[in-house]
Formats: C-alpha cells, structure tokens, sequence
C-alpha cells in the first residue's frame, strides 16, 4: 500500500502520536528507472554506429540525446508527485498536502470532532474526506478505492482509539 503509518511516544508525555504518510503510486521504481534509461539509450545508439565517422552522426546525435533527456526529465517529474503527511495525536491533528510547483496546504483541527467517510459521488471513487463539522478536506485522493476504504477503516479505528 503507498502509505505507512508510525507510532511514536514523545518523552515529554506518555501520549501516543501517529504519523501517516501517504504518497502515489511509482509504476517505475528507481532501478527500473536506471534500466529504462540505459536500454533506451542503447537502443539509440545502436543505429548510429552505421555512420560513426560521417557527418550524419553530428546531425543525427542531437536528436537521441534530445530523446533520453526528454525521457529523464518525464520520469524524474513524475517521482516529484504529491504527498500527505498527518500528524495524530490525543490534541490535535495536522494534515500537511505538498503538491509540486505550490505552497504546502496544511489543516489543524483537533481530531476528537474529527470523522472519516467515504462519498461515493466525489471526483474519484470512494471519494476519502476528513470533517471536524467546520471544514472537509481530502485524503489520499490519488490512491485506489479499496485502499481509501482500508485507510478510511484504519483512521477510524485510531481516532476511536484516542478518543477512549
């Protein structure tokens, strides 16, 4: 699942804090992302050693580079995607939204008024919000349906559990 949950106890209290990481899908993980370039690369070259010595190869060899970089800087931006960090404790909770290119979207409330629900007629299926009863953001738009249903489930359960 493309998100992780920690639990910490800060020495300062015998609270128990949670922290939520949620980050989207990498279809491409780093090594495959070294394999796709080089093969790329490869693959490139491989015709140009037909006119290795020519003048054809300087007019031809800007356009492959042109190529791998233009495929480099595709991938790289893709790994820059967003990412959603929550911060759960008995006080508060801090949702903190980094999208590339803008400023980081954070939302504090304090998570006793805090509930979790699915809207099925939301921009994506099982549309995931969290509601304290003044404001509703979004959580982990860009995961699956049934992983927003498992993480619905999980927040419940730890949001019943520091309210108890």
């Amino acid at each position: 699942m493309p998100y992780a949950w920690h639990e910490t106890a800060p020495e300062d209290s015998g609270a128990v804090c949670f922290r939520l990481e949620i980050w989207p899908h990498r279809s491409l993980p780093r090594r495959g992302f070294v394999w796709v370039i080089g093969l790329t690369a490869a693959g490139l070259a491989l015709p140009l050693l037909a006119v290795v010595g020519s003048a054809v190869l300087w007019g031809l060899l800007p356009f492959a580079a042109l190529a791998v970089w233009g495929l480099w800087h595709a991938i790289q931006r893709s790994y820059g995607a967003a990412h959603e960090v929550m911060l759960l404790d008995r006080h508060r909770l801090i949702l903190t939204r980094r999208d590339p290119g803008r400023a980081d979207r954070v939302w504090r409330t304090n998570p006793y008024w805090v509930r979790a629900s699915l809207r099925p007629g939301g921009p994506v299926e099982d549309y995931l919000v969290l509601t304290d009863g003044k404001r509703t953001v979004e959580l982990g738009a860009f995961l699956a349906p049934e992983e927003r249903v498992a993480l619905r489930d999980e927040l419940t359960r730890r949001l019943g559990a520091l309210r108890g």
